[in-house]
């Protein structure tokens, strides 16, 4: 009888580690893809910070540097150097619209349309990417 229960003994003692090394894998499985997940959220974050610059960045070259001819395409982008928005890509557009209104002072209002876009990790698609766009007009 003591042969039998000792064999007992060694498949349940396998069947336990077995099992428990299987709980072992999925909650590291479990604990990287969350760590993984706040990683992207805080890059998220950041890529909208560096798309809400551009914003930012683009409507004072509007409104500061001479409208319209400030607004031609494509702004060049502003750099981040030495910044928690280090390595992302900003890009900004400006699209001017004249529009005619009657005003108090009987002018024509030009509604600037801005378009930034930051992304950071490549290509569309690819692990780690990240791509922010906010889009803002703003009437002169």
């Amino acid at each position: 009888m003591k042969t039998l229960q000792k064999g007992f003994s060694i498949i349940s003692a396998i069947f336990l580690l077995v099992v428990l090394a299987f709980l072992g894998a999925a909650m590291v499985t479990f604990s990287t893809n969350q760590h993984m997940s706040s990683a992207m959220d805080v890059i998220g974050t950041r890529a909208y910070q560096a798309a809400r610059t551009g914003v930012e960045w683009g409507a004072y070259q509007v409104l500061r540097g001479g409208g319209a001819g400030a607004c031609a395409g494509v702004l060049p982008p502003a750099t981040f150097a030495g910044t928690t928005l280090n390595g992302f890509t900003v890009t900004v557009t400006c699209v001017p619209t004249v529009a005619s209104e009657v005003t108090a002072t009987g002018g024509i209002v030009t509604v600037y349309d801005l378009t930034s876009t930051a992304s950071q990790g490549g290509t569309p698609g690819s692990p780690g990417y990240v791509e922010r766009r906010i889009q803002v007009s703003i009437a002169q």
